[in-house]
């Protein structure tokens, strides 16, 4: 299941051509802000979609009744570019375990290919929990399926929801097929194309370094 935030009009649109606009994104101070914006509406967008049970709350004048979350979701993101999305995500499920993983694309000597490396990974427990995976774009796909899989060695999970920015539609069809078929895929924009190597078109360039700057 496809969820996009930019289906009805709101404020997510600002944030969105913010982070695209050329002139706007070369603050990065900004940039990461409304990355982390749009995770916060995000995360409260997908709350929506987790259990809950009636609790008694006591207040100084009586006693109310709330509806409140029973899950306590694991978030995981890919280093470094999907840290301000994971942030967002953070503020609002502000009780959630976090696990990190290292993947970077290792280009292959004379060739446009490339293959996709997980050098890293630290992780709680995933066992019967609700993992939220987080990455500003969806590109190919192939990053977001690898980390998944090996985040299986930690257990499986109940439910799993991918969280990014820009997708392409290559990239979706490729997690839908590769992923659990109840994976909700949260996004706030689908671009149709790519470039050879692998860059979402308009997309809005690389997101970890317009976020923390150019790399060797």
């Amino acid at each position: 299941m496809v969820v996009r935030t930019n289906s009805e009009r709101s404020v997510v649109n600002h944030f969105l051509a913010e982070l695209r606009d050329e002139s706007i994104q070369k603050d990065p101070l900004r940039f990461r802000r409304n990355l982390e914006r749009i995770g916060e509406v995000m995360a409260y967008e997908l709350s929506k979609t987790l259990d809950y049970a009636e609790r008694e709350v006591i207040s100084p004048l009586g006693t109310a009744r709330v509806d409140l979350t029973v899950d306590k979701p694991v978030l995981a993101t890919i280093l470094r570019a999907g840290l301000p999305l994971h942030q967002g995500l953070l503020n609002y499920f502000d009780r959630a375990d976090c696990a990190f993983v290292s993947a970077y694309r290792k280009h292959r000597t004379g060739e446009d290919g490339f293959d996709i490396e997980v050098e890293y990974m630290s992780s709680p427990s995933l066992e019967d929990r609700v993992l939220i995976i987080s990455d500003p774009m969806l590109a190919t796909g192939r990053s977001m399926v690898l980390v998944y899989k090996a985040l299986l060695r930690l257990g499986k999970p109940k439910a799993l929801h991918i969280v990014s920015v820009i997708a392409s539609a290559e990239g979706i069809e490729h997690v839908k097929s590769h992923l659990p078929p109840n994976t909700r895929i949260w996004v706030a924009a689908v671009d149709e194309e790519m470039t050879a190597q692998a860059y979402i078109v308009p997309g809005l360039g690389d997101a970890g370094d317009l976020a923390y700057g150019a790399k060797l």
